[in-house]
Protein backbone atom coordinates (compact mmCIF):
# COMPACT_ATOMS: atom_id res chain seq x y z
CA UNK A 1 0.00 0.00 0.00
CA UNK A 2 1.38 3.30 -1.02
CA UNK A 3 -1.33 5.63 0.53
CA UNK A 4 -0.71 9.38 0.22
CA UNK A 5 0.16 11.06 3.59
CA UNK A 6 -2.21 13.89 4.55
CA UNK A 7 -0.51 16.83 5.76
CA UNK A 8 -3.61 17.52 8.25
CA UNK A 9 -2.58 14.29 10.18
CA UNK A 10 1.20 15.29 10.50
CA UNK A 11 1.69 11.64 8.25
CA UNK A 12 4.98 10.45 7.70
CA UNK A 13 5.01 6.64 6.98
CA UNK A 14 8.30 4.74 7.93
CA UNK A 15 9.22 2.41 5.35
CA UNK A 16 13.13 1.86 5.82
CA UNK A 17 13.07 -2.01 6.68
CA UNK A 18 16.15 -2.13 8.50
CA UNK A 19 14.80 0.73 11.60
CA UNK A 20 11.74 -1.45 11.53
CA UNK A 21 13.39 -4.14 12.65
CA UNK A 22 15.26 -2.19 14.75
CA UNK A 23 12.45 -0.64 16.75
CA UNK A 24 10.43 -4.48 16.88
CA UNK A 25 13.40 -5.94 18.52
CA UNK A 26 13.82 -3.10 21.02
CA UNK A 27 9.78 -3.88 21.70
CA UNK A 28 10.36 -7.30 21.78
CA UNK A 29 6.84 -8.34 22.32
CA UNK A 30 5.74 -11.47 23.19
CA UNK A 31 2.26 -13.45 22.63
CA UNK A 32 1.47 -12.98 26.15
CA UNK A 33 1.76 -9.07 26.25
CA UNK A 34 -0.86 -6.96 25.05
CA UNK A 35 -0.02 -4.55 22.36
CA UNK A 36 -1.73 -1.20 21.50
CA UNK A 37 -0.03 1.00 18.65
CA UNK A 38 -1.01 4.68 18.13
CA UNK A 39 -1.84 5.67 14.34
CA UNK A 40 -0.48 2.71 12.38
CA UNK A 41 -0.64 4.02 9.06
CA UNK A 42 0.37 1.83 6.53
CA UNK A 43 1.32 -0.88 9.06
CA UNK A 44 4.96 -0.60 8.97
CA UNK A 45 5.39 -1.40 12.35
CA UNK A 46 1.66 -2.84 12.93
CA UNK A 47 2.53 -6.25 10.80
CA UNK A 48 5.41 -7.15 12.20
CA UNK A 49 4.28 -6.57 16.06
CA UNK A 50 0.73 -8.56 15.03
CA UNK A 51 3.43 -11.57 13.72
CA UNK A 52 5.23 -11.15 16.93
CA UNK A 53 2.58 -11.33 19.55
CA UNK A 54 -0.42 -12.35 17.65
CA UNK A 55 -3.26 -10.18 18.74
CA UNK A 56 -2.84 -6.62 18.53
CA UNK A 57 -4.87 -3.42 19.09
CA UNK A 58 -4.13 -0.23 17.12
CA UNK A 59 -5.70 3.21 17.19
CA UNK A 60 -6.51 4.70 13.94
CA UNK A 61 -8.14 8.53 13.17
CA UNK A 62 -7.86 8.19 9.21
CA UNK A 63 -10.62 5.92 8.01
CA UNK A 64 -9.29 5.92 4.32
CA UNK A 65 -6.11 3.41 5.95
CA UNK A 66 -8.62 0.64 7.91
CA UNK A 67 -9.75 -1.21 5.01
CA UNK A 68 -6.63 -2.10 3.66
CA UNK A 69 -4.74 -2.36 6.99
CA UNK A 70 -7.41 -4.89 7.78
CA UNK A 71 -7.09 -6.95 5.20
CA UNK A 72 -3.30 -6.95 4.90
CA UNK A 73 -3.76 -8.26 9.14
CA UNK A 74 -6.37 -11.14 8.41
CA UNK A 75 -3.35 -13.69 7.38
CA UNK A 76 -0.78 -12.07 10.49
CA UNK A 77 -2.90 -12.62 13.03
CA UNK A 78 -5.71 -10.87 14.78
CA UNK A 79 -6.04 -6.49 14.66
CA UNK A 80 -8.37 -4.89 16.15
CA UNK A 81 -8.19 -0.67 15.13
CA UNK A 82 -10.18 1.47 17.37
CA UNK A 83 -11.43 4.41 14.96
CA UNK A 84 -10.74 7.42 17.22
CA UNK A 85 -8.46 10.25 18.40
CA UNK A 86 -5.74 8.97 20.71
CA UNK A 87 -6.55 11.97 22.98
CA UNK A 88 -9.88 10.37 23.41
CA UNK A 89 -8.71 7.28 24.53
CA UNK A 90 -9.08 6.24 28.08
CA UNK A 91 -6.09 3.59 28.23
CA UNK A 92 -7.33 2.51 31.69
CA UNK A 93 -10.66 1.49 30.53
CA UNK A 94 -9.28 0.29 27.27
CA UNK A 95 -6.29 -2.14 29.61
CA UNK A 96 -9.61 -3.50 31.75
CA UNK A 97 -11.42 -4.22 28.23
CA UNK A 98 -8.26 -6.18 26.84
CA UNK A 99 -8.23 -8.19 29.88
CA UNK A 100 -4.76 -6.50 30.18
CA UNK A 101 -3.01 -6.23 33.57
CA UNK A 102 -0.84 -3.31 32.38
CA UNK A 103 -0.53 -2.19 28.24
CA UNK A 104 2.68 -2.17 26.11
CA UNK A 105 1.93 1.08 23.60
CA UNK A 106 4.02 1.70 20.45
CA UNK A 107 3.57 4.15 18.08
CA UNK A 108 5.40 6.75 14.90
CA UNK A 109 3.50 9.67 16.74
CA UNK A 110 2.68 12.68 14.41
CA UNK A 111 4.92 15.24 15.41
CA UNK A 112 2.75 18.71 15.51
CA UNK A 113 0.58 16.60 18.93
CA UNK A 114 3.48 14.82 20.30
CA UNK A 115 3.59 16.57 23.72
CA UNK A 116 -0.35 16.52 24.30
CA UNK A 117 0.01 12.57 23.55
CA UNK A 118 2.75 11.90 25.88
CA UNK A 119 1.15 13.99 28.42
CA UNK A 120 -2.30 11.80 28.34
CA UNK A 121 -0.20 8.54 27.97
CA UNK A 122 1.34 9.39 31.71
CA UNK A 123 -2.32 10.15 32.94
CA UNK A 124 -2.69 6.49 32.42
CA UNK A 125 0.47 5.34 33.58
CA UNK A 126 -0.64 3.27 36.28
CA UNK A 127 -2.45 0.82 33.46
CA UNK A 128 1.00 0.97 30.89
CA UNK A 129 3.90 -1.63 31.51
CA UNK A 130 6.10 0.38 28.83
CA UNK A 131 5.91 2.82 25.79
CA UNK A 132 8.29 2.87 22.46
CA UNK A 133 7.41 5.85 20.60
CA UNK A 134 8.79 7.81 17.18
CA UNK A 135 9.58 11.41 18.05
CA UNK A 136 11.02 14.17 16.77
CA UNK A 137 14.21 13.60 17.91
CA UNK A 138 14.76 17.24 19.38
CA UNK A 139 11.34 16.39 21.77
CA UNK A 140 13.06 13.16 22.53
CA UNK A 141 16.06 15.43 24.05
CA UNK A 142 13.70 17.87 26.11
CA UNK A 143 12.34 14.35 27.10
CA UNK A 144 15.71 12.96 28.73
CA UNK A 145 17.44 16.53 29.07
CA UNK A 146 18.76 16.91 32.93
CA UNK A 147 18.59 19.92 35.10
CA UNK A 148 20.64 22.92 33.83
CA UNK A 149 20.20 21.76 29.89
CA UNK A 150 18.71 24.36 27.60
CA UNK A 151 16.24 22.06 26.92
CA UNK A 152 14.81 20.75 29.98
CA UNK A 153 11.95 21.87 30.81
CA UNK A 154 7.65 21.31 31.49
CA UNK A 155 8.07 18.40 29.31
CA UNK A 156 11.43 17.10 30.94
CA UNK A 157 9.36 17.42 34.59
CA UNK A 158 6.47 15.71 33.84
CA UNK A 159 7.81 12.59 31.94
CA UNK A 160 10.71 12.19 34.30
CA UNK A 161 8.13 12.33 37.40
CA UNK A 162 6.39 9.69 35.88
CA UNK A 163 9.03 7.64 33.98
CA UNK A 164 12.21 6.75 33.28
CA UNK A 165 13.21 8.07 30.03
CA UNK A 166 15.40 5.91 28.01
CA UNK A 167 16.46 7.42 24.58
CA UNK A 168 16.85 4.44 21.99
CA UNK A 169 18.55 5.42 18.59
CA UNK A 170 18.22 8.10 15.73
CA UNK A 171 16.35 7.23 12.73
CA UNK A 172 16.98 10.24 9.70
CA UNK A 173 14.48 11.56 6.92
CA UNK A 174 14.78 8.74 4.87
CA UNK A 175 13.39 6.05 6.38
CA UNK A 176 9.88 8.30 6.02
CA UNK A 177 7.61 8.69 3.23
CA UNK A 178 7.42 11.80 2.48
CA UNK A 179 10.83 12.45 4.89
CA UNK A 180 10.54 15.10 7.07
CA UNK A 181 13.03 18.24 7.81
CA UNK A 182 14.10 17.13 11.13
CA UNK A 183 15.54 13.52 12.38
CA UNK A 184 13.49 11.44 14.66
CA UNK A 185 14.18 9.27 17.46
CA UNK A 186 13.06 6.32 18.88
CA UNK A 187 12.71 6.49 23.15
CA UNK A 188 11.09 3.92 25.97
CA UNK A 189 9.35 5.07 28.70
CA UNK A 190 9.01 2.70 31.74
CA UNK A 191 6.42 4.34 33.80
CA UNK A 192 7.49 4.68 37.75
CA UNK A 193 6.53 1.87 40.23
CA UNK A 194 3.61 2.84 42.56
CA UNK A 195 5.87 2.62 45.49
CA UNK A 196 8.53 5.34 43.50
CA UNK A 197 5.84 7.80 42.52
CA UNK A 198 5.33 10.92 44.02
CA UNK A 199 2.10 11.56 46.46
CA UNK A 200 1.68 15.13 45.76
CA UNK A 201 -1.66 16.96 44.13
CA UNK A 202 -0.89 15.79 40.67
CA UNK A 203 -2.51 19.71 39.38
CA UNK A 204 -0.82 21.29 41.58
CA UNK A 205 2.48 19.92 40.38
CA UNK A 206 1.56 20.69 36.96
CA UNK A 207 0.70 23.98 37.57
CA UNK A 208 3.95 24.73 39.60
CA UNK A 209 6.16 23.70 36.94
CA UNK A 210 3.87 25.12 33.96
CA UNK A 211 4.33 28.56 35.92
CA UNK A 212 8.13 28.03 36.53
CA UNK A 213 8.60 27.22 32.69
CA UNK A 214 6.22 30.04 31.06
CA UNK A 215 9.13 32.75 31.34
CA UNK A 216 12.30 30.53 31.91
CA UNK A 217 14.41 33.75 32.62
CA UNK A 218 12.41 34.70 35.32
CA UNK A 219 13.39 33.92 39.17
CA UNK A 220 10.90 31.17 40.78
CA UNK A 221 9.88 33.92 43.34
CA UNK A 222 8.29 36.28 40.30
CA UNK A 223 7.47 33.06 38.30
CA UNK A 224 5.28 31.38 40.99
CA UNK A 225 3.83 34.92 42.84
CA UNK A 226 0.40 33.82 41.59
CA UNK A 227 0.59 29.79 43.57
CA UNK A 228 3.05 30.94 46.21
CA UNK A 229 5.35 33.39 48.09
CA UNK A 230 8.98 33.50 48.80
CA UNK A 231 8.48 32.48 51.85
CA UNK A 232 6.85 29.49 50.78
CA UNK A 233 9.55 28.63 48.47
CA UNK A 234 11.70 29.21 50.85
CA UNK A 235 9.94 26.16 53.28
CA UNK A 236 10.69 23.80 50.47
CA UNK A 237 13.95 24.14 50.77
CA UNK A 238 14.84 26.30 47.95
CA UNK A 239 16.07 29.48 46.76
CA UNK A 240 13.31 32.16 45.41
CA UNK A 241 15.45 33.70 43.09
CA UNK A 242 16.59 30.67 41.53
CA UNK A 243 15.21 29.98 37.96
CA UNK A 244 12.69 26.70 37.00
CA UNK A 245 15.87 24.92 34.76
CA UNK A 246 18.25 24.87 37.85
CA UNK A 247 15.55 22.42 39.68
CA UNK A 248 15.57 18.18 39.60
CA UNK A 249 11.90 17.25 39.06
CA UNK A 250 11.77 16.34 42.39
CA UNK A 251 11.93 19.95 43.71
CA UNK A 252 8.68 20.75 42.38
CA UNK A 253 6.69 18.28 43.64
CA UNK A 254 8.60 19.56 47.21
CA UNK A 255 7.30 22.99 46.05
CA UNK A 256 4.01 21.34 45.38
CA UNK A 257 4.06 19.81 48.83
CA UNK A 258 4.57 23.34 50.99
CA UNK A 259 0.57 24.13 52.29
CA UNK A 260 -0.90 26.81 50.80
CA UNK A 261 -2.33 30.12 52.88
CA UNK A 262 -5.87 29.21 53.70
Amino acid sequence: MNARPKKSFGQHFLHEKRYIERIVSSISPKPEDVVVEIGPGEGALTLPLLAAAGKLTAIELDTDLIPDLQARAAAVGELRIVHSDVLKVDFTALARELGAERLRIAGNLPYYISSPILFHCVDHAAAIRDMHFMLQKEVVDRMAAEPGSKVYGRLSVMLQLACRVEPLFTVPPGAFRPPPKVDSAVVRLLPLPAEQRHDADPERVHAIVKAAFAQRRKTLGNALRQLMDAAAIEAAGIDPKARAETLAPLDFVRLAKVPTQA
